[in-house]
């Protein structure tokens, strides 16, 4: 699941001519279902969107308050483009939670927060319908949220573990001498080839 959160001094949604949802000073909160969510994944946004600390305090301290705490307003849109994978320049949704499935889901998620907040400070758009979402962003203040994703399988995930307790002797270790002398006749033939394995090393996430 994704979500782009935007601090906004208000915001609106519009179907055609009419207004059917607007906040004051809050959070807008354009969310993205993939098809491999659990409600795992939607707890687990409901909870960090609801308390980000994304407002100043009565002291003008920034990044203090959630918007719980402030008792500010939540608007939710619903957005299954936040699922796109590019083939070319073309966008492809294949990723995005089917509509039937999406829109229930995405209830529940809605009265989750409800239920974790006031309900009448959590608004939202319509879902399925093409929509103007009008946001004054605050800031700007924009972040970007996905929900952790990873196998249910406990065979997999001993899996992933080993391989994580790998990569972190290879780490401790740095490479072998066997691996620099492998090295090094191709960068003689190539000056500018390179194993990119630091580059890998670097730019690995833990888990």
């Amino acid at each position: 699941m994704k979500a782009i959160i935007q601090r906004v001094t208000k915001a609106t949604v519009t179907v055609g001519e009419e207004q059917v949802s607007s906040i004051g000073r809050g959070l807008c909160v354009l969310l993205g279902l993939s098809v491999e969510d659990t409600q795992k994944d939607a707890e687990y946004m409901v909870r960090k969107i609801l308390n980000l600390r994304l407002f100043e305090d009565e002291n003008g301290r920034a990044w203090s308050k959630s918007v719980m705490e402030r008792d500010f307003e939540v608007l939710c849109v619903s957005q299954f483009t936040l699922q796109c994978v590019l083939k070319g320049n073309k966008p492809d949704f294949h990723l995005a939670m089917p509509a039937e499935l999406a829109q229930p889901f995405y209830n529940s998620i809605l009265e989750n927060m409800r239920s974790t907040y006031k309900p009448e400070l959590i608004k939202d758009g319509e879902f399925g319908a093409r929509m103007q979402v009008h946001i004054q962003n605050d800031g700007p203040v924009t972040i970007e949220l996905t929900s952790p994703t990873g196998p249910t399988d406990p065979k997999q995930l001993s899996k992933q573990e080993k391989q994580q307790q790998r990569k972190e002797k290879t780490r401790s270790k740095g490479p072998s001498e066997s691996g620099r002398e492998k090295g090094a006749p191709r960068s003689r033939q190539d000056p500018n080839a390179s194993s990119g394995a630091e580059g890998d090393v670097s730019s690995e996430r833990e888990p």
